[in-house]
């Protein structure tokens, strides 16, 4: 098996310099530690990466090991109640950890911050600081009034930060795969959603900061970047320096030209908003993954008026296949809502016979939880029993996985570049990576010398409902 040592050319190499560290620097040497859980979206993840550069330079050290923490923090998440149950139990976990270290600061990160930043600080005494995502760079002088046993708090939303100028240390990476953030906040007014109000207005951040980002992590090492932000479609950035208009479309070619080995996935997409022209550009590359994120939520015209979507079931279909046609056999995924205020069965029958004509290779399924703070809950009554909700939302479940077991049996006996992001779940006698479909695929490492962040072809032989499985094709080369 032939093993080609590919160099692709950066975006831009003179502008190469000390501004992105992607690469987590050695702990050891720090007096003080900082542990760090996020919860929800790669959103907030990307943000703990922030969060982690700013205490780094500070003089915090990330340790796993929370009982060696001086500061514990939460990046929190508000899309489903269940998130909040899971933070409120860490919290009272810390609270018994905090007891037996004196001088230990418990923090809480992210969405939840506002709302629930007095309970937590005064009521129940959870937390000791609590700050909002666009407050990150306060998060220093917050600890040292912490530390004088006051309660610190910076929840201010911002029209501006994207802290395109900070360099996130990748917590927990693979060292293969990274996110990059490419803008922040929402415009879009679901009914459903927080995140416009726990997040800001929306604001992209400067293109120039992103490639730059993005070459020192393929110089780094790493194979794959995911642009991140809560509608990538929407993105826009106005380069006055080179009279330049940068649109998400134009981003994408920027960030595919940085290496012909650097793959490119983003997410998420809003269906009122992705073009042609961005299809036409992941045509144009191959490096640009042939997978798109584009959330639906429901299948009824009805339902999506409710919700705020902005666009129709006619619509959203009308993108569908505007994809096929433009990029045959490109993988599709979505969210689905399952119990929205006032849905009827005619209603949850529309979103059926939806799944039915998309086929998801992959689907994010929830039943309605009303958020507080959000439209719904100002103006519409929660009434679909939950019972109703959980039954409707078996159902749909349960055509997704023919839907995703179908996907999957279509590439036994097909071969696949897949790129590799380490050691299968299950054995260290196997790899696991995926493919350009982002499909997961396992197969053995055998006597060839392979190694982390490599391309190579492997034939599929078999599947499980979200797994491909098969062998290397020794008779394709290796890119690395």
């Amino acid at each position: 098996m032939e093993i080609l040592e590919f160099a692709g050319k950066t975006h831009d190499e003179s502008r190469q310099g000390e501004a992105y560290n992607p690469i987590v620097k050695d702990t050891t040497a720090y007096q003080k530690h900082f542990y760090i859980e996020s919860y929800g979206c790669a959103m907030n993840f990307a943000d703990s990466e922030v969060v982690a550069s700013i205490l780094n330079a500070e003089g915090f050290g990330a340790t796993r090991n929370q009982e060696e923490a001086d500061l514990v923090l939460i990046n929190t998440c508000s899309i489903r109640e269940k998130a909040e149950q899971t933070v409120r139990k860490r919290l009272t976990e810390f609270r018994s950890l905090k007891k037996k270290r004196p001088g230990m600061l418990v923090g809480v990160l992210g969405c939840m911050a506002e709302r629930l930043k007095s309970k937590w600080l005064e009521e129940e005494k959870l937390v000791d600081l609590v700050v909002g995502p666009d407050a990150y760079r306060s998060l220093p002088s917050l600890i040292e009034e912490a530390e004088t046993g006051q309660k610190a708090v910076n929840v201010l939303l911002s029209r501006d930060e994207t802290y395109g100028d900070i360099a996130p240390i990748r917590l927990d990476s693979n060292g293969v795969c990274a996110f990059v953030s490419i803008m922040r906040g929402c415009n879009n007014m679901c009914s459903f959603c927080v995140v416009p109000f726990t997040r800001g207005r929306e604001r992209s951040r400067d293109a120039h900061s992103i490639l730059e980002e993005v070459t020192q992590l393929f110089a780094a090492g790493y194979r794959e970047v995911t642009l991140l932000g809560q509608n990538v479609d929407s993105y826009y950035w106005i380069d006055e320096q080179n009279d330049d208009t940068v649109t998400f479309a134009k981003l994408l070619e920027k960030v595919a030209q940085v290496s012909p080995l650097l793959r490119v996935r983003f997410s998420t997409s809003h269906p009122k908003d992705i073009t042609d022209e961005v299809l036409y550009t992941m045509a144009r590359y191959d490096n640009i993954c042939k997978y798109i994120h584009l959330p639906v939520q429901s299948g009824s015209n009805r339902i999506l008026q409710l919700m705020n979507r902005t666009y129709t079931r006619e619509w959203y279909i009308g993108r569908v296949n505007r994809i096929r046609e433009i990029l045959p056999g490109c993988g599709l995924s979505t969210d689905m809502i399952s119990g929205f205020c006032t849905e009827t069965e005619e209603d949850h029958q529309d979103t059926y016979s939806l799944m039915e004509y998309c086929k998801y290779d992959l689907a994010y399924m929830y039943y309605y939880s009303e958020r507080p703070g959000t439209l719904a809950e100002r103006r519409y009554e929660d009434d679909v029993p939950e019972e109703v909700k959980k039954r409707r939302l078996q159902e749909i479940i349960a055509l997704h996985r023919i839907h995703s077991l179908e996907s999957m049996q279509r590439d036994v006996n097909r071969s696949f570049q897949v790129l590799i992001e380490g050691n299968s779940k299950k054995s260290d006698e196997h790899w696991q990576g995926r493919t350009d479909h982002n499909k997961v695929v396992i197969f053995p490492k055998e006597q060839y010398e392979l190694k982390k962040g490599d391309y190579v072809m492997v034939n599929i032989d078999s599947c499980t409902a979200g797994t491909l499985l098969g062998k290397v094709d020794s008779s394709r080369p290796v890119l690395r």
